[in-house]
């Protein structure tokens, strides 16, 4: 069987359609597919942190986001009640702003992208099945609409699918670290809600956070514990500005504004997934996904589809072998995001804060420098591990002691 490309790619989204562009730009025969027709929305908490901020500036494609008039992002505020913790992130790559970009504006300028790296684009293009031959994937099988089935070869076929994608179960990719969906959360638009940058608030068993976006618009996300969910659904519209009273300043707010779209939401499950095999891979949330709270999505599919491409190119190119470049990405992505990964799903449970970390909320609070570190880890440009170091802590409370 002749390969008609070098590598299919199934979802055009933020880790497909990066994916292949990058792919494409290192001369590899691409066909990049995806179900939806772009422009077009996806359930999203549209945040892209620094470290996504910089992905685009290397890829240059950061200048056509800003040309979209998405408004950047220069402060974050965490508001636990007692305490307000807010500060400017940590650069990366000369980075500190972040941006909300419309997933419709956004995807679309990067599935454009690959198009125009050499990729091949099929929008609107059902993924049946895979081909396998000896136990090895090698094409996919899918039809345009009412089209007839096409048979499609590959050296490699990359599932960025998200997480309920087909290729994760055609290929019945083994999952760990998993955790089960810990909230749900409804999110819509408001026009005339000013916001100060990125701002979260967290309640007992309840957390909301608004960011400014495309077209003049402020997305606001409310969640609740899962276990709740049933409740929530039953009064969405009423449970969702309840929430918000919660801090009634910005409910004041939000009853100045007027709504301009209906309400979206989920819950999404958190796990790993062993992101290759014979003929595969997995990019973005089809191979690692977590809860939404600390926005890490878009930024983490950027960065594996960075290392992914990467693996990919030096096995087509032969400076690798297919096991040992697709091993150390798989180790270098665990060893990159499994820290957060425990930080969001415990900040997801929406439970109070622990006294120890209410001691240490109320260390840093004034402490701008340690402030400013608190809001690095949320944006990615501060690990956890090393802001929870405990001679960061002792820091901390020396200051707040002195």
């Amino acid at each position: 069987m002749n390969d008609q490309y070098d590598a299919i790619v199934v979802g055009a989204r933020c880790a497909g359609a990066v994916t292949a562009m990058l792919l494409a730009r290192q001369g590899h025969r691409v066909l990049v597919v995806d179900r939806a027709k772009f422009p077009s929305d996806t359930l999203s908490t549209h945040v892209i942190h620094a470290p996504g901020v910089a992905a685009l500036d290397r890829w240059g494609l950061l200048d056509q986001v800003l040309a979209t008039g998405c408004p950047p992002i220069e402060r974050y505020s965490f508001d636990f009640g007692p305490v307000v913790i807010a500060g400017t992130a940590q650069p990366l790559d000369g980075h500190t702003t972040a941006y909300a970009p419309r997933r419709r504006v956004l995807d679309a300028i990067l599935v454009n992208a690959a198009a125009h790296a050499g990729a091949t684009v099929r929008q609107e293009f059902n993924v049946d099945d895979l081909i396998f031959s000896d136990g090895k994937v090698c094409g996919i099988r899918g039809h345009v609409r009412e089209a007839d089935q096409e048979s499609l070869t590959a050296r490699i076929v990359i599932g960025a699918d998200g997480r309920g994608g087909h290729i994760a179960k055609a290929v019945r990719a083994s999952s760990y670290h998993e955790k089960p969906r810990l909230q749900w959360a409804f999110y819509t638009y408001f026009r005339d809600l000013p916001v100060d940058g990125f701002e979260t608030y967290i309640r007992p068993f309840r957390g909301f956070a608004a960011a400014p976006t495309n077209d003049g618009l402020t997305m606001v996300v409310a969640g609740w514990p899962y276990a709740e969910a049933r409740s929530y659904k039953a009064d969405v519209e009423g449970n969702y500005h309840r929430t918000l009273e919660l801090v009634p300043e910005f409910g004041a707010r939000v009853r100045r504004a007027t709504r301009e779209e209906q309400f979206l939401g989920g819950a999404v499950p958190n796990y790993f997934r062993t992101p290759f095999g014979p003929g595969w891979a997995l990019v973005g949330d089809a191979g690692y996904n977590k809860d939404p709270i600390t926005a890490q999505g878009i930024s983490d599919a950027f960065r594996d589809a960075e290392q992914c491409s990467a693996a990919v190119h030096q096995w087509l190119s032969g400076q690798m072998s297919f096991d040992d470049a697709f091993r150390s990405w798989h180790q270098e992505r665990d060893h990159k995001v499994l820290a957060m990964y425990e930080f969001t799903t415990q900040l997801a449970t929406l439970e109070p804060p622990p006294p120890e970390m209410q001691q240490l909320l109320g260390a840093i609070h004034g402490n701008q420098a340690a402030m400013d570190d608190f809001v690095s880890v949320n944006a990615g440009t501060l690990s956890p591990e090393a802001f929870f170091s405990p001679e960061r802590i002792g820091r901390a409370f020396e200051h707040a002691l002195a």
